[in-house]
This record gives structure tokens, C-alpha cells and sequence, in this order.
């Protein structure tokens, strides 16, 4: 099994900058697209209207002459105003109403589209002498006493201004825009590290903390932060929790361990130094018993892992036959070698089906009618019952035996804890029961038969 690398940690501060500068940059890429289509606007109108007044002062020196025929006197001043520092060329054209050449640059040409008939003045692009032009062309009439004469005015120069123009717009609307981004980059650094100073004070003071310190963490956090302390707050309890009864369990469980293993090793060295056959085997009849006790308690803590781990997992899938399962164990019980003091008997039907695991209800069964014999003293007849109840299934155990004062049901139900008098155990027997019970989502309780003393275990199961 390929074993899979934990990937690396990212910064925060990182990804807010990425998600705040990268929509910045690309909305201030369209804005500086808008202002150099403004700027271009701009330039443009502002160097249309120096063209058109040029073209509108050529127009002013065109007349008929006496022979009937165009005339036209150029005036210096209305090329002298398109000059500029770009060293932009100018080109002009003047012919008559029937494209006839008066004046001018002869292969200047005007786009074809462009109606004759129409008095106006309209602005195109083209090229001329393979440079760029922006040309004005003016469709107007020259007129005498007896004759008017149509002619067109066209007058171009190159764009090297205009270009400038626009390119001075867009380079400094280019600046205004890169300063605001870093100004921005600058402030949410800055505004990240202070916000996240008050989670660099809690890694600090949680790194200081010893590996026994599990109290709550208290500082002050940013709001949405809080959530999360609140969730670690609330696994360090758990895990505390867990920490405290693990470190119970154990010693309670090297308690009840180290007892039998006492008692084993004394017999066995009584029965080493025992003088006859008769110390010898009573000794080791008493070695016998404390290997018997262990095994049980063994039994038992390893069922108590086992509800551990089955705690975490959903048990609303399985099911069994509770009433095979009691009836079994007590034919297994009588079968085998149980004292003739002892009672056992069934009463219920066959087969009832619960929610729950087999494994667990057949120790939880056994555990029970094992605290009965163990604990209930000699004579004693036991009984288990198995009832339906509408929707629940009623188990119990019931014993005439010594009993258990009503003010400790509760207290033996807990892990190790023993009634007073009695016989000794290890108090987990009708703990396991009850663990495992509401590990079913039932419920188990203790009280005293109604005809006779002794103990009854009631459990209630679902059987959905």
C-alpha cells in the first residue's frame, strides 16, 4: 500500500493576497483597455478639429475664377497649424466636382464610399505613402455671379501625435493603477498580519503548554476562529476524558489482575512446602480457583475493549436472536458442570430478534447469569425470561439468592464497584451488561423480586 504524503501547508496571508490582487490586476488590465480606447477618443477629437478647421480654412481660399474655373490660394497658416513636435506629415488634395485634380498630392485617394453629391465634412482612416494618415474630407461648393462649382477638399496627416497623446493617457493612467495594486498589496499584508497575531499568541501559549495540561484554551480569538477553539476545546475534554478513564481502567484493572496472581503465587508456594498430600492439594485446588478467577477477569477486560471500540461504530444494522441465545447458554450452563445447589431455567419463546450484535449479547447474557451464580450464594434457583413487549423485548434474570441492598443498584452498575457483602469480585459483571445494553440503545435496570429476595436484572431491548 502506497503510503501518501501529507501535502504542505499553505499561507493564508498568501492565498488573500492572490485573491485580492489577482481580480485586482485584472480588473485594472480592463480599465487601462478602457482608458486607452478614451485616450484614443480624446486624442483623436482634440486632432480632428485642428484637421477640420485646416480643411474648412483651404475651403475659404477656393473661388471661380473669370475663365469660369477653380482656383484655389493655399494659405500657409492652415497647414502651419497641423504641425507638431511628432514631425507628423501632412497631405492634401484639392480636385473638382468630377474628381478633377486641381492641386495637391495626386495619389491621395479618399475611400470610395465616401458620397460626392453630399455637403459635409467626414473623417477616415487609411495609408498613404505606407504610413498611417487621419484624413478630412470636405464635400462643398465654390460659387460666382453665374456659376457654382462642386469640389472636395482633402487634407491628411500621420497619426505620430495622436499615438503620443494617446500613449501619454495610457501611461499615466498605467501608474495610477500599478500604485493603487501595490498600495492595496500593501494594506492587506499589513491587515493580515495583525489580524492573525491573536492566532500566533495562541499557537505560542498552546506550545507551552505540558503534555498533562488539558484545560480549556481561553484566549481571545477572532470571531471566526471562535468556532474552531471551541471544537479543540471540546476534543481536549473528550481526549482528557478518555485519558482519565484509560488511566482508571488500568490501574483498576492491574488491581484486580495483580489479586489472583497473589493468590496463585502463595498457593503454590504453600503446596512447595506442604508436608502432606492433603496441604498439597489444597493448596493447589486454591491455585486452581485464583487461575479460574483470572481468566474470568481477563474475559472481562477484554470485553470491556472490545464495547470500547464497538462504541464508535453503528450498531442499528445488526441483529440476532436474543432468545436462542438465552436459551443456549443456560443448556451449555446445565450440561456442563454446574453445582446440584444451582437452579437454572428458561422461560420464552423462540426464536425473538433484537437490534444488536450476537458476539456482545451472548456475553452479555452470560456475564449476567455468571454474577447471579458467582454472587448469589448456595441454594439458589435462577431463572431467565424472555418476553415480548410491543415494540421492546424484556429480558431478565431473576435469583432468591443473597440479593443486593436497593441503595447500591446504582453503584454496582459502575466499573469495579462492589456491593457490600457478599461474595469478592472484580464489579464489572453488571457493569458490562449495562454498557452494553444502551450500546443497543436499551436500557437495563436492578430491583428486587417481587415473591422472594434476591436480584432482578431487567433489560429492555428494541427490536428495530
Amino acid at each position: 500500500m502506497t503510503e501518501q504524503i501529507p501535502r504542505p501547508p499553505y499561507s493564508l496571508r498568501t492565498r488573500l493576497l492572490l485573491w485580492l490582487l489577482v481580480p485586482l490586476v485584472a480588473i485594472g488590465l480592463l480599465a487601462l483597455f478602457d482608458s486607452y480606447r478614451s485616450a484614443r477618443e480624446t486624442a483623436d477629437e482634440i486632432a480632428d478639429r485642428v484637421l477640420a478647421g485646416s480643411a474648412l480654412a483651404i475651403a475659404e481660399r477656393i473661388f471661380v475664377n473669370d475663365d469660369g474655373l477653380l482656383e484655389v490660394d493655399i494659405p500657409y497658416v492652415a497647414l502651419e497649424m497641423l504641425t507638431s513636435s511628432e514631425e507628423d506629415r501632412v497631405f492634401y488634395r484639392i480636385e473638382g466636382g468630377g474628381s478633377e485634380f486641381i492641386t495637391g498630392y495626386r495619389q491621395l485617394s479618399v475611400p470610395e464610399e465616401f458620397d460626392r453629391s453630399e455637403r459635409n465634412l467626414r473623417f477616415a482612416d487609411g495609408r498613404f505613402r505606407e504610413a498611417p494618415i487621419r484624413m478630412a474630407v470636405l464635400n462643398d461648393a465654390a460659387a460666382s455671379d453665374t456659376i457654382s462649382l462642386a469640389y472636395r477638399v482633402i487634407i491628411a496627416e500621420t497619426t505620430n501625435a495622436r499615438n503620443k497623446m494617446a500613449r501619454d493617457i495610457l501611461l499615466r493612467s498605467a501608474l495610477r493603477q500599478g500604485l493603487l495594486i501595490i498600495t492595496a498589496a500593501f494594506i492587506v499584508w499589513f491587515a493580515v498580519t495583525r489580524s492573525l497575531r491573536p492566532l500566533y499568541r495562541l499557537q505560542e501559549a498552546v506550545g507551552r503548554r505540558s503534555p498533562d495540561d488539558l484545560r480549556p484554551i481561553e484566549h481571545r480569538v477572532p470571531g471566526e476562529v471562535s468556532g474552531l477553539v471551541a471544537t479543540i476545546n471540546d476534543l481536549v475534554r473528550r481526549f482528557g476524558s478518555s485519558i482519565s478513564t484509560l488511566r482508571n481502567f488500568t490501574s483498576n484493572a492491574s488491581h484486580q489482575l495483580r489479586t489472583p496472581l497473589t493468590v496463585m503465587r502463595t498457593q503454590l508456594e504453600l503446596a512447595s512446602r506442604a508436608k502432606t498430600d492433603a496441604a498439597r492439594d489444597a493448596a493447589l485446588r486454591e491455585t486452581d480457583n485464583a487461575i479460574g478467577e483470572a481468566e474470568r477477569v481477563l474475559s472481562q477486560l477484554l470485553l470491556l475493549a472490545r464495547i470500547d471500540s464497538t462504541a464508535q461504530k453503528g450498531l442499528a444494522s445488526h441483529r440476532c436472536d436474543i432468545a436462542t441465545i438465552s436459551r443456549e447458554i443456560c443448556e451449555d450452563l446445565i450440561a456442563g458442570s454446574l453445582p446440584a445447589d444451582i437452579d437454572l431455567g428458561y422461560d420464552g419463546p423462540a426464536p425473538v430478534e433484537i437490534a444488536g450484535d450476537e458476539v456482545l449479547t451472548r456475553e452479555l447474557m452470560r456475564n449476567v447469569i455468571d454474577n447471579a451464580i458467582v454472587h448469589g450464594g448456595r441454594p439458589i434457583e435462577i431463572t431467565v425470561r424472555v418476553r415480548v413487549q410491543g415494540q421492546q423485548v424484556a429480558v431478565e434474570v431473576e435469583d432468591n439468592g443473597a440479593g443486593i441492598d436497593p441503595d447500591q443498584f446504582d453503584t454496582v452498575l459502575n466499573r469495579f464497584q462492589r456491593g457490600t457483602g457478599g461474595s469478592e469480585g472484580s464489579g464489572l459483571g453488571l457493569a458490562i451488561a449495562k454498557e452494553i445494553v444502551e450500546l443497543f440503545g436499551g436500557s437495563l435496570a436492578l430491583d428486587t423480586p417481587a415473591k422472594h429476595s434476591g436480584l432482578l436484572v431487567r433489560m429492555l431491548f428494541r427490536t428495530s
